[in-house]
């Protein structure tokens, strides 16, 4: 009889116990209860008269039972500080980074331009080809110079001398001779206008050097964001997986839990630091792209701060395509080079018409003074620059071409860019109305239900892997948007 009272009791405490967990896990706030009580309620062994001590089986039992609503308590406390609950969204809405080591300088996306514009050699390449051609500018407006020829020697007498003792036998004769070449006008002035445009072309050539250093330069910054934005998941995904594999563990050697759900885990922490090996190798290596655009100027070490863009170009397609046919820098220097061609191709034209040289001497001879003038000029018998006509036609074919090829590739780059922008920002839109608001709404329903006893840690840890993936991807659409407004601009030629 003792002994059925006492299971009897022993069953009322378990029913007590189970009862007053439930009522407790009702009671908690999601997402971490502040503290945590059980009511263990087990035999009253005074009231049954016998002054015995609990059984060991008894006691070990009730150890049991307290370790696992302990261990249970714990994993709700880690799950509940998982990164992104429903502020996530706000947090997402615009990616940046997180605060850097304080040793390390921080960078603005205009003070990498700034270096990047000052100290790249291309723009330093750039800036001494239009040098050159300003110096061809200054040599086309440049004069022929003259020509001076003087001759000297001594002189003997042959003829009459001989005959005649008061004619000297021998003297001092020289000549001297100048000459000024006249170049052909329309020749002069065909160089002229063809190194012009080729000044214009060089101008025309930096401003596209310095536009696609600016692209590429916005290109590197967004790719170094999306790759420490990349760095702070993997980060907090790794913290995540290694507090639940040691909760898993803690159940698996209590008996909670089969021992394959400490292999499972323990494969995730694996992949967890794989990932985070290849996301911190990423921004070490978007580093090193960044800094070489500016010449070494960022260093080793450092971080940038800023935003990815979030809404499309403010311009239509036609007023974009428009601009990019009249003002782009590259539309501007072929349309000089062509028209470099062909004032060089007039220049071998007017060339067949040779050079007049205008000049003048003065001859001291024995028994003979005399000043003389002249004209020379070549003839062009057999040479009639018929190879150097042909190349300069070559050349402004293949400029004609080449402006054509860069007109109709800019009409292309200005139509794909354009719908790529608006594409990806649309799917931004629908991350930020919908689809992060779910991922959030998912990961909360998970929770609670494996606090109820409804779901299993799988199904947890598979909602917060799905929410972590939302969040990169909505990053990855940011950095596609602001890769693909980087590139608008490029093929517009300026801000969009």
């Amino acid at each position: 009889m003792q002994r059925e009272a006492m299971a009897q009791d022993s069953a009322e405490g378990d029913m007590l116990t189970t009862k007053d967990t439930k009522e407790h896990r009702s009671a908690q706030i999601w997402p971490g209860p502040k503290h945590v009580s059980f009511v263990m309620n087990g035999p009253s062994w005074a009231e049954e008269g016998d002054n015995r001590a609990p059984s060991t089986e008894w006691s070990t039992h009730l150890v049991r039972r307290f370790t696992r609503h302990l261990a249970i308590s714990c994993l709700l406390v880690m799950l509940s500080g998982i990164a992104w609950s429903s502020p996530s969204l706000c947090q997402a809405a615009s990616p940046s980074t997180t605060a850097p080591s304080p040793v390390e300088p921080v960078y603005s996306l205009e003070a990498v331009l700034n270096f990047a514009l000052t100290r790249n050699p291309t723009v330093a390449s750039a800036e001494s080809t239009i040098d050159q051609n300003r110096g061809q500018q200054v040599a086309a407006y440049t004069y022929l110079n003259p020509s001076v020829s003087a001759n000297s020697g001594i002189g003997k007498m042959r003829d009459l001398g001989l005959f005649d003792p008061a004619v000297r036998e021998r003297v001092t004769e020289f000549n001297l001779s100048v000459g000024q070449p006249i170049e052909w006008p329309s020749k002069r002035a065909a160089r002229q206008r063809a190194s012009e445009a080729g000044v214009a072309a060089a101008s025309a050539g930096l401003a596209e050097t310095q536009l696609n250093l600016i692209a590429d330069v916005k290109i590197a910054f967004y790719d170094l964001l999306l790759a420490q934005r990349a760095l702070v998941l993997a980060q907090q995904n790794l913290a995540t997986v290694e507090d639940v594999d040691k909760a898993v563990r803690t159940r698996v050697r209590l008996g909670e839990s089969p021992q394959f759900e400490a292999i499972r885990s323990g494969v995730e922490v694996l992949k967890a630091n794989q990932s985070l090996t290849r996301a911190a190798n990423r921004v070490r290596v978007n580093r090193v792209m960044l800094d070489t655009l500016t010449a070494g100027s960022l260093g080793s070490t450092y971080a940038i701060d800023g935003h990815m863009h979030r809404v499309g170009p403010g311009f239509g397609i036609d007023i974009l395509t428009e601009r990019a046919l009249t003002q782009h820098p590259t539309i501007v220097r072929l349309r000089k080079a062509v028209e470099q061609a062909d004032h060089s191709l007039e220049f071998e034209r007017q060339a067949r018409v040779p050079n007049i040289t205008i000049g003048g001497s003065y001859w001291r001879e024995i028994g003979r003074e005399a000043f003389t003038g002249g004209v020379s000029f070549p003839t062009p018998v057999w040479d009639r620059r018929q190879g150097e006509i042909i190349s300069a036609f070559g050349s402004k074919r293949k400029g004609e071409a080449e402006f054509l090829r860069a007109r109709n590739e800019l009409i292309r780059n200005v139509s794909q860019h354009f719908q790529d922008a608006k594409t990806t920002a649309d799917m931004i839109e629908v991350y930020e109305k919908g689809l992060l608001k779910q991922a959030d709404e998912a990961l909360r329903i998970a929770k609670f239900s494996f606090q109820q006893g409804a779901s299993s840690l799988l199904e947890v840890l598979d909602a917060q892997r799905v929410q972590r993936q939302i969040l990169l991807d909505y990053a990855q659409a940011q950095f596609d948007l602001s890769m693909s407004l980087a590139l608008l601009e490029r093929a517009v030629g300026g801000a969009v």
